[in-house]
Order: C-alpha cells, then sequence, then structure tokens
C-alpha cells in the first residue's frame, strides 16, 4: 500500500490507497504555523497514525507547495514561505527514517491523481490545472509528472497572458514581481477583484458565474472577459504540449458553465482544424481529493 501526504498551508491531509486505488485510511491536521520544524513533525506524526492503522509500512508519496530545486536541493517557490530555503526532503527522510520517499509539487500531484484514475484516466498527456486562490498546473506523460530541469514543468500561470487586449495592457501586478501573469488575470481572488470593480459590490468566483446564468449584465460581462482569458491561456498549453486532457481543480473547477464555453472559445486560438480538436477539457473525479491522492500515486502501480 501507498501514503499520499497533502502539505497545505492549512491542513496536512494523508491517505492510505491500496494497489487498485481504494481507500483504506484517512486523516487531516491542521497544519502548525508556529515553526518549520512544527510542520515537519505533523507530517511524520500523520504518517506513523496511518500506518499504525493499516498495520504495515507503506510506501510514502508527498505533495507540498512549490518545489524543491534541483540546483540547490531546497524548496522553492511555495507560498508556505516557512518551507522556502528548507532541504524538506532530507529532512523528512531522516525525521521517518525512510530512504526512499517520493517528492512532488502539489499541483502535479492533482495531475497525477486525475490521470491514474480520475477524468484523465487512459489518455496519454494530462495538464491538470489549478484556478484557486493562485494558478498551477502540472503535466503528466503516460502517468508520470513531467518534472523539468528546474522543477518547474506546468507552472503556466507565471507566464504573460496571451493575446493581451488594449485594456489589457499592461495588466495587474503579480506577487512574482511581475505584471499580467495568467495567474493575476485568472486566479480566484483576481476575477473577484474584476467584479468588484465594475459592480462596486463583492461576490464569490462561483456565485459571479450564478449571477451571470441568471441575467446579471455586470456578471456576464466579467465571465465572458474571464472565459475569454481562460481559452487564450490554455490554448498557448495545447499549441505547447497537445495534451489529450486538461482537467480543472481548484474553486473555480465547479462552475459548470466553463466545460461548455472555454472549448468552443479556444478553437479561435488553437494552432489546428478548428472543427477537430480533440483535447477535451473536464471536471476531476476525484474534486478536492485529487492532491492527496495524487501524492500515493507517485508510487504508480
Amino acid at each position: 500500500m501507498r501514503i499520499g501526504i497533502d502539505l497545505g498551508g492549512t491542513k496536512i491531509e494523508g491517505i492510505v490507497l491500496a494497489d487498485d486505488g481504494t481507500e483504506r485510511a484517512r486523516l487531516r491536521v491542521p497544519t502548525p504555523r508556529e515553526t518549520y520544524e512544527a510542520t515537519l513533525e505533523a507530517v511524520a506524526g500523520v504518517v506513523c497514525e496511518l500506518e499504525s492503522t493499516v498495520g504495515e509500512a507503506c510506501r510514502i508519496g508527498i505533495g507540498h507547495p512549490g518545489a524543491i530545486s534541483p540546483a540547490t536541493g531546497l524548496v522553492k517557490n511555495a507560498n508556505s514561505t516557512r518551507l522556502n530555503g528548507r532541504p524538506l526532503d532530507v529532512d523528512l527522510k531522516h525525521l521517518l527514517g525512510r530512504a526512499d520517499i517520493r517528492f512532488s509539487n502539489d499541483a502535479n500531484c492533482f495531475a497525477v491523481s486525475e490521470a491514474s484514475d480520475g477524468a484523465g484516466a487512459g489518455a496519454q498527456i494530462v495538464f491538470g490545472v489549478i484556478l484557486g486562490t493562485g494558478v498551477g498546473g502540472g503535466v503528466v506523460i503516460d502517468g508520470r509528472p513531467l518534472v523539468g530541469a528546474q522543477a518547474i514543468g506546468g507552472e503556466w500561470g507565471h507566464n504573460a497572458l496571451p493575446l493581451p487586449r488594449d485594456d489589457e495592457r499592461p495588466g495587474p501586478q503579480c506577487y512574482c514581481g511581475r505584471r499580467g501573469c495568467v495567474e493575476s488575470w485568472l486566479s480566484g481572488p483576481a476575477f473577484q477583484a474584476q467584479y468588484a470593480n465594475a459592480s462596486g459590490s463583492e461576490l464569490r468566483a462561483t456565485d459571479i458565474a450564478e449571477a451571470a446564468a441568471q441575467g446579471d449584465a455586470i456578471a456576464a460581462d466579467c465571465f465572458a472577459r474571464y472565459c475569454d482569458r481562460l481559452a487564450r491561456s490554455l490554448a498557448n498549453v495545447v499549441n505547447l504540449l497537445d495534451p489529450h486532457v486538461i482537467v480543472l481543480g481548484g474553486g473555480l473547477s465547479k462552475i459548470p458553465q466553463l466545460y461548455e464555453r472555454v472549448p468552443e472559445l479556444w478553437k479561435e486560438y488553437i494552432f489546428s482544424e478548428r472543427d477537430t480538436i480533440a483535447t477535451n477539457l473536464r471536471p476531476p473525479v476525484h474534486g478536492d481529493s485529487s492532491g492527496v491522492r495524487g501524492a500515493a500515486w507517485l508510487w504508480p502501480v
């Protein structure tokens, strides 16, 4: 059996999967906010409790924010900043007394989960998208995550919005220091801010989409712009990777209208015959559990 750990900013979730993908145990605890060392202890505690529940030692996969730099061996780009600059893999292997633990970016774990036994099962190339507080992504080819030379494979959120309109230049400021990043346009907070600026009121992203469906003109305009920006951005991914399936995750993946409107819009931007585009845009099968399941599937059957 295999254990998957999803190390998030607010919670640490663990799961035990059997070879057939059935769940044998699950545990969730708050992520300590005090120190890096407390986070390590909490992860180790989840692993030990899960193993005691199933009665055997398991293979361990851990999904975490950011990436482990091939150049330094330290975590980089994590929004849980206490992890940055730390040798997370070395420290957890030492604490757990295991020489072989697999680590991957949390968006990669989402993509692995959906490619293994989710919305992308059976597809050769799967692109997993996170549309939530941030915008992330992961690439899976033949069931394995594509990590890359800098361990940033799939990080489409920090490319510039493609084909910007005149009123989209230079674009919003992104936390990475640049302007006009895909994340600064397509994250949940960005979408909500666009609606708030246009309407003077605040709604959650899913509620904006619902208001648009109910005939709210301002919400409809904001949502139409969002769909077009998402279509342009995903078309760039299709032109580069040509995935068979794109799976959306994160809070905005719960907006059903995206799965109809975006594939119609991306026909204008994908470098292929307009009416024969074979890439499918799908919602996740495992929802919020995909990250922790994908960490377990870092050990494929």
